[in-house]
């Protein structure tokens, strides 16, 4: 015989009876559904997650009587992939459109009305988690409240500090359902937060938590700072998994008006920003930041630096320069020789990519002395990678050349993973002859089989360490080497991935700077006919980053 007790949490109290029963009849099996573990001897634990995406579609388009499409996934995604809420959503159909229901989702408690026929608890989705909630002792419900500040969960240390969770009251809530836990983090599903925020917002402690988290962030960020100077991938891992929280702080300190803490915060994450190519959020960031607060601060000279970054990786070289002159002026001032050299280093890019070279030059020239003069190594191959670059554009490609190999070596010796992607790449488009070099830098096959050897060998650092904006520049390099070579068909779909890529993190060009991506594809035109470039430009811009990868590092067979 099978038994189903369906929500045992309600009787909790009378689990150890099951386990007694079960022992008295052999031939009995029980099926348990309960919030919270029985924790009775012969229990055997089933965690029930949220539906799989094409599971959930599927409930949806039953429920409803529609076709699946990507808004009704884009629904169930929203919905946590939860079968109450989604049933409760497609319930709505007969009055709303999925993609009204999606428009809508900010009041989404209140919009998932029950039938008549429903039980009272499930009338709404904020009904099924009250009653749920009303479950819990005094204690869980504070802690769960408290829970809510965080957006994208938290870890142990986090809840600990900020919410002064107790580890039995958080495994108690773990134990409940209502708070998630892998690996080292615990979270809420959105639906259940949401709620959890208005139990906060009641309870008159929801400055005080607001406080305590964005302090705890705003310290993160400033431990993560130096480590962020030197390409940590351990660190911008970290600040990836905080990135919800991390938005989160910021907002609150930008809507309580503590604006120099705003500066600061932004200008601490800029380059997490920047090398995890967040960079539209970036932009908007450090931008709202420094006009809401123009005080001549170390953290507004920080800000502005940022946003130079920033701006010159989307594109526009007259913004990275208005801010990247603006701070010097300020560490001038305030005499910070570091920020002199950073700052340097930024106005010289800026005037060198809006083709200004001439200029751009002696200001990277003194960015290098300085970081020398620093004794910081890391910077000075930065500005000096930089500054080869502006070497060669102003003509002397073999000057450009001993200096990247010199780069090369130094990024080695120092274990600069990062500078040693980008060295390898920026060599690659050298040997390979792709930028209409002189004749005396030969172009024969033996030299591209090595330019394309360093281009997929940057490659693989910079899809490992996550940098989307060097990966598609780096893919892009790559289709112009394999298009020297008659690769056509493959180079096209390696510049559309590039393409599709770089618009993914908002940058306004597929790769590079110059005229490189026109005369790629005019080499690309000249091999290939209408139809097998069509084909070919539609494989890549369908390739995810992974797939992409894969296919320019098989392009090596």
């Amino acid at each position: 015989m099978l038994l189903v007790l369906d929500n045992f949490e309600q009787v909790v109290q009378a689990a150890p009876e099951l386990a007694s029963l079960v022992e008295a009849c052999p031939n009995l099996r029980l099926l348990v559904t309960s919030r919270e573990l029985l924790r009775v001897r012969g229990e055997r634990e089933y965690a029930v997650p949220p539906l799989a995406d094409p599971e959930a579609a599927e409930l949806f388009c039953a429920r409803s009587q529609l076709g699946s499409d990507e808004i009704i996934a884009e629904l169930c995604r929203r919905l946590d992939n939860l079968p109450l809420a989604i049933e409760l959503a497609a319930a709505r159909t007969r009055v709303l459109s999925p993609k009204q229901i999606v428009e809508r989702l900010s009041t989404r408690l209140d919009l998932l009305k029950g039938g008549r026929d429903a039980e009272a608890r499930h009338q709404t989705l904020w009904a099924t988690i009250e009653w749920s909630h009303d479950l819990l002792s005094p204690e869980e419900q504070g802690l769960s409240a408290r829970l809510a500040v965080f957006a994208g969960g938290c870890t142990l240390e986090a809840a600990e500090q900020v919410t002064e969770a107790s580890l039995d009251v958080l495994e108690s809530l773990v134990d409940k359902s209502l708070v998630r836990h892998r690996d080292d983090r615990f979270w809420m599903l959105e639906t259940i937060r949401e709620f959890a925020a208005e139990r906060l917002e009641a309870s008159g402690q929801a400055k005080e938590v607001r406080e305590r988290h964005a302090g705890h962030f705003l310290a993160l960020a400033e431990e993560a700072e130096p480590h962020l100077q030197r390409d940590s991938i351990e660190w911008l891992d970290r600040l990836e998994g905080e990135q919800d929280n991390l938005r989160a702080a910021l907002d609150w300190l930008e809507t309580v008006g503590e604006r120099q803490v705003v500066l600061l915060f932004a200008g601490a994450v800029s380059r997490f920003w920047y090398l995890k190519s967040h960079l539209v959020e970036g932009h908007r960031r450090l931008e709202h930041a420094l006009l809401g607060d123009g005080q001549p601060t170390l953290a507004r000279a920080a800000a502005l630096n940022g946003a130079a970054v920033m701006a010159i990786n989307l594109g526009d070289t007259e913004t990275a320069r208005l801010r990247a002159e603006e701070a010097l002026t300020l560490y001038r001032t305030l005499g910070d020789a570091w920020g002199m050299a950073y700052s340097s280093m930024m106005v010289g890019n800026a005037l060198a990519g809006a083709g200004d070279l001439k200029r751009g030059r002696p200001l990277l020239e003194e960015s290098v002395r300085l970081f020398r003069d620093l004794g910081d190594d890391h910077y000075a191959l930065i500005a000096n990678s930089n500054l080869a670059w502006v070497t060669g554009d102003l003509g002397d490609r073999h000057r450009e050349v001993a200096l990247e190999e010199e780069n090369l070596r130094l990024a080695r010796e120092l274990g600069n993973e990062r500078m040693e992607a980008g060295t390898l790449a920026n060599l690659g488009v050298l040997y390979g002859g792709i930028l209409d070099y002189p004749a005396r830098i030969e172009r024969d096959e033996g030299r591209l089989a090595a330019a394309a050897a360093m281009l997929r060998a940057a490659i693989r650092i910079e899809h490992r360490r996550g940098n989307l904006l060097e990966l598609a520049v780096d893919l892009g390099r790559l289709a112009s080497i394999l298009t020297l070579s008659g690769r056509a068909g493959l180079a096209a779909s390696l510049v559309a991935s590039s393409e599709s890529l770089t618009e993914q993190v908002g940058a306004s060009v597929p790769f590079a700077y110059g005229d490189r991506v026109e005369k790629t594809l005019a080499s690309i035109h000249s091999q290939l006919d209408g139809a097998a470039f069509a084909e070919a430009w539609k494989r890549g811009r369908r390739l995810t980053a992974d797939e992409a990868v894969e296919l320019a590092l098989e392009s090596d067979a």
